[in-house]
């Protein structure tokens, strides 16, 4: 990811007076307010990424400078609650806001454009204020298509004419297939990240997510009935026709397994449920209960023995006497609406198993479940929808309970339960469980149910949070009101299940444990913190499991060199001659320097074995820095080889500060380890030599081949002694470069030495990375080295053959 800078990037001088003169340079240049940011939107801190959407755009409505001509004031304030907006609809940036507040954003200082008034009312968020239509970010997005249930999600773009066309449609379309299906929306002018990694390329794109394959695209006219008819065949569940000849079967095997029975009768008199409207109900009770239907024209007998004279939809639950249907508890049903069917027989469904304080231990001892914290009977854990929740996690193995904590109080407390919430126990026991703090929405705790069980991360308190023990513990100290701490625990959940035996994990609810929170110094949530032994390390990247990894790896084996004044003179300054040297000069309270750090390490391990990288703190040790003559942090240094003096250095003055764009310009300082190529060496060394040789056709005036150069000269250390590395001027040596066959640049080839002169042609290696051409390169030796062990073996045999 690129972090692209401002002006008012945090360069400012060491000494007070001119330190004052930029920060009030900076205030004037931005766009800031000392007001908060969550009351600038009206909004809460625990407030949902929809919940911002919508209070910026009433906001923007009534503030906006189209409908304030004559307030001079009206930009300024506008540009206010837009900054505010930017911020907080971004969990990276309303992380930074919530724990260093606008100092922390000093290098992500955007927030001066805007749209016209026109744009807010009829543009943005298109879907935010519709219930049956679930507007999902990039947070939520994997949670929800994996959940197993069936989504339907329109990806579009705010400015999109043919967007706002299908919006109605979308809507009627959403409320059709309320219960049956999940209908979605994503915008991609928030969310460019998602589209672009679910390859969205047009607007609207529509398409259909289910657990176990893969997304199919939607290419018909965009009616309402073609909608659903397209929709309508991912549904897999099946209507029964029964009769005589399998009704008692069918009905009995369905009660001995628990499962109910939906049965409409379709008599000369009364109305029948439509065969569209039995196969949604299929859907929406799918692994519930059973849905059929029978023809009483075709199958009078039957129901004459059943009692039924006129058409009618009836429930019948396991064990239900079906000749004396009063006592059995069957219920009938008068509506023809699949959704007010759909709830009846939800309703009358039973409820989840309830688990004493004496069973506890017990059940969960040896097995999964997903467990509902209620106090009295009034609690969320009975709304109807969630009682699917047995049949989604079936293939996960995991049981659905509920235990009353007014009548187990001990075990809520042990717990750390004081509120309705559900947890899930990973059947490891009591200690061994996580508490859900996601959206009480089915496909949320779907999601959370399955990953939990499968991951490493556990719920501590006072009881078991980590002493002194050998073990490293990740603990990530965080509130549930918070919603950059919500979105953070999938990532670490994944990042769990890559470190078993190595680091463990769990997670601190500051709200409950305040005191242990205020022991460690939490200041800000979520706060994500390592303990080894005696040792403490914050991480302070991106909420993703691949960083959380990668800062975890850092710590085993750490890429940066912290140095101190004596050290950096040893080091650095006494360097080899051969040695080069990368240092970032930094203070922990400045913005882009802990924007930069997670960049500054994984750059550290790409140049691994390159080029020695450190960091200096310029907080700790401010005399040392001024007397290096740094004026700004971060100050970012290269010490070249073979420099005729130690303090020789180059200073980097780029606009990104990525660690791939860092990397490419440190390795320009590298010597260069490839050769230069002519007409001439390249025929007798490259195609006549005995060597294996890999050549870059390049052309000087080329971007791309700018680009690579360093990646080859790093391939070229890579493989020196296996393989040399040449380089041909394409430019300079056009009819070299038209004879190797070069179409485009950068190519890069594979001359191998296989006992003959080689063909001019090569081996074209369709790759600009350098470990992963060095991994071909090697693969590559390895089939020519057998290849020779073979033709020596044969030789061997034909002249034994001979000796014979």
């Amino acid at each position: 990811m690129e972090f692209l800078l401002s002006k008012g990037d945090c360069v400012r001088d060491l000494k007070r007076t001119l330190l004052l003169f930029l920060v009030l340079t900076c205030l004037v240049a931005l766009v800031c307010t000392d007001q908060d940011y969550y009351s600038l939107l009206g909004i809460s801190k625990e407030a949902s990424n929809r919940e911002i959407r919508q209070a910026f755009k009433k906001l923007a409505l009534k503030l906006h400078p189209d409908k304030n001509q004559n307030d001079p004031d009206a930009h300024e304030n506008f540009l206010k609650i837009n900054r505010a907006y930017e911020v907080l609809k971004d969990d990276e940036l309303r992380k930074k806001y919530d724990k260093y507040g606008e100092k922390g954003l000093e290098d992500h200082q955007q927030g001066g454009r805007y749209e016209s008034w026109n744009f807010y009312r009829y543009d943005f968020g298109i879907y935010d204020d519709d219930p049956e239509i679930i507007t999902l970010d990039r947070g939520e997005f994997d949670a929800a298509v994996n959940s197993g249930e069936l989504w339907f999600i329109n990806f579009y773009s705010p400015r999109c004419s043919h967007c706002h066309d299908l919006a109605p449609t979308w809507r009627e379309f959403a409320k059709e297939m309320d219960g049956l299906i999940r209908i979605g929306a994503v915008n991609c002018g928030d969310n460019r990240m998602l589209c672009r990694i679910k390859g969205i390329n047009s607007y609207p794109s529509l398409y259909v997510f289910k657990t176990g394959m893969n997304p199919v695209k939607y290419y018909g006219d965009r009616s309402k009935e073609s909608l659903m008819h397209f929709a309508m065949q991912y549904v897999t569940s099946t209507v029964t026709e029964l009769w005589a000849g399998n009704f008692v079967n069918a009905i009995q095997t369905s009660f001995a397994s628990g499962v109910g029975w939906l049965i409409t009768f379709c008599a000369e008199g009364g109305d029948c449920l439509t065969s569209q409207t039995r196969l949604k109900l299929a859907g929406m009770l799918e692994g519930l209960v059973n849905v059929g239907w029978m023809d009483c024209a075709t199958q009078g007998e039957l129901c004459d023995n059943l009692d039924i004279s006129s058409s009618t939809t009836a429930y019948f639950p396991p064990g239900a006497t079906l000749t004396n249907k009063e006592k059995g508890g069957v219920l009938f049903l008068n509506s023809l609406d699949a959704k007010e069917i759909y709830l009846e027989v939800m309703q009358h469904l039973p409820d989840f198993e309830m688990l004493s304080a004496a069973s506890l231990e017990d059940h969960v001892a040896h097995h999964r479940w997903l467990l509902f914290f209620q106090f009295g009977e009034s609690d969320k854990s009975n709304v109807h929808e969630f009682k699917k929740l047995n049949f989604l996690l079936k293939d996960e193995h995991i049981q659905v309970g509920k235990i009353d904590c007014l009548s187990a109080p001990s075990v809520c407390s042990n717990l750390y339960v004081y509120q309705p919430c559900l947890a899930v126990f990973k059947g490891k026991g009591t200690e061994d469980y996580e508490i859900h703090h996601g959206k009480m929405i089915l496909y949320d705790i779907v999601a959370f149910a399955k990953e939990s069980v499968n991951s490493h991360v556990i719920t501590l308190g006072p009881q078991n949070f980590p002493g002194k023990e050998k073990e490293p513990w990740l603990v990530d100290f965080f509130a549930p009101w918070c919603p950059p701490c919500r979105a953070l625990l999938p990532e670490l959940r994944k990042a769990s299940k890559h470190l078993i035996g190595q680091l463990k994990f769990g997670t601190l609810d500051c709200t409950i444990h305040e005191g242990l929170c205020n022991m460690h110094n939490i200041r800000a949530y979520p706060t994500t913190v390592v303990f080894n032994q005696s040792t403490v390390h914050e991480y302070e990247g991106h909420h993703s499991a691949e960083q959380i990894l990668e800062f975890i790896q850092d710590l085993m084996n750490p890429s940066v060199v912290s140095l101190t004044p004596d050290t950096f003179s040893a080091l650095v300054k006494q360097r080899k001659r051969d040695e080069v040297w990368m240092v970032d000069f930094y203070a922990p309270w400045c913005g882009p320097c802990q924007a930069l750090m997670p960049e500054w390490k994984r750059m550290a391990r790409l140049l691994n074995g390159l080029i020695t990288v450190g960091s200096m703190d310029c907080q700790k040790y401010f005399s040392f820095c001024h007397e290096e003559n740094i004026q700004g942090y971060p100050e970012i240094r290269l010490f070249p080889q073979k420099s005729n003096t130690g303090h020789h250095h180059y200073s980097y003055n780029g606009w990104h500060r990525d660690s791939y764009s860092l990397r490419s310009w440190a390795l320009g300082y590298l010597p260069q380890v490839s050769v230069d190529l002519t007409p001439q060496s390249f025929t007798e060394k490259v195609l006549h030599g005995k060597d294996h040789w890999v050549i870059d056709f390049y052309a000087p005036w080329c971007g791309p081949c700018q680009n690579f150069a360093p990646e080859f000269e790093v391939l070229a250390r890579t493989v020196k002694g296996k393989v040399k590395a040449g380089k041909v001027d394409c430019q300079a040596y056009a009819h070299t470069c038209q004879t190797a066959g070069i179409r485009a640049y950068p190519t890069v080839k594979f001359y191998p030495y296989q006992g003959a002169k080689k063909n001019v042609l090569g081996e074209h290696i369709d790759s600009r990375d350098a470990k992963g051409i060095a991994d071909l390169l090697t693969e590559r030796l390895a089939v020519i080295k057998n290849k020779g062990k073979r033709k020596k073996s044969s030789r061997n045999k034909v002249g034994n053959l001979w000796l014979l």
